[in-house]
């Protein structure tokens, strides 16, 4: 009897321990990033990730307008996942939870606009096996205008960095939208050639860095219908074009690691 009862607790632990085991392989964290690997060929297989995210001019990307279109032609509706999270005239700190300065006045809401965008991430890729990711990052204007350059380089990469570290994935693809033409003088925001420098500095340290041009988007004619030159934001036709420069760049360098 005593036999008996030992070997049927053994098989009561076995299949916990199989269970367990199965829900920690199967399951998926939902702060982590699943790839999706075929067993019978060992190729990658799931959905592109695309995150964006920043201030005015990303929000004022429509996506359907053309980014959407030109991704879904290329991978097809469901093979793909897009999650964008912006918020007009925002500082990077907004994003970058390890930035500090000396001026308190400036360390308010540090990173939580960052925590509303990880968490609409977290959810998008819930139970979802995912094959690359990319992160598209449009901002900078406001960090211009504040004359923070000198913290810029470290929280742009920092936050990268972040966002690898809270997926848990270090295949993260970085495009970056270089601040546009807007004021080349430093009249208005002193430090915008430097931002715009900063960024091509950045996007040119890594193999998984890009960036695109902005510099033609800010003429024509605003939503507004009014007519505009060299604005701090897009014209109608270039918000087009913007979603169209970064659909046509993440598929590029999603190509170059195949």
């Amino acid at each position: 009897m005593i036999i008996q009862s030992f070997k049927f607790l053994k098989i009561i632990i076995l299949n916990l321990v199989l269970l367990l085991f199965f829900f920690k392989t199967n399951g998926q964290s939902d702060n982590k990033i699943n790839v999706g690997i075929s067993l019978e060929n060992n190729l990658v297989i799931g959905k592109h990730l695309f995150i964006l995210s920043g201030q005015s001019n990303m929000v004022g990307l429509k996506l359907e307008e053309s980014f959407t279109p030109i991704i879904e032609k290329k991978y097809s509706k469901e093979n793909i996942l897009i999650v964008k999270d912006a918020k007009g005239g925002q500082p990077i700190r907004r994003w970058y939870n390890k930035w500090k300065f000396d001026n308190n006045n400036l360390n308010d809401s540090i990173g939580n606009l960052y925590n509303s965008l990880i968490n609409k991430v977290r959810k998008a890729i819930i139970n979802k096996k995912i094959k690359t990711v990319t992160f598209i990052w449009m901002q900078g204007e406001r960090d211009a205008r504040e004359e923070l350059a000198d913290y810029y380089e470290k929280s742009l990469i920092g936050l990268y960095n972040q966002l690898t570290n809270d997926l848990n994935y270090k295949k993260i693809n970085f495009l970056i939208g270089r601040i546009s033409d807007f004021d080349l003088l430093n009249k208005k925001y002193k430090h915008w050639t430097r931002i715009r420098d900063i960024q091509v500095k950045v996007a040119e340290s890594n193999k998984r860095f890009d960036w695109i041009d902005t510099d033609d988007l800010n003429d024509g004619v605003n939503k507004k219908g009014i007519k505009i030159n060299n604005d701090l934001h897009y014209s109608v036709s270039g918000y087009k074009i913007l979603g169209q420069r970064f659909a046509e760049k993440a598929i590029k360098m999603i190509n170059s690691f195949k």
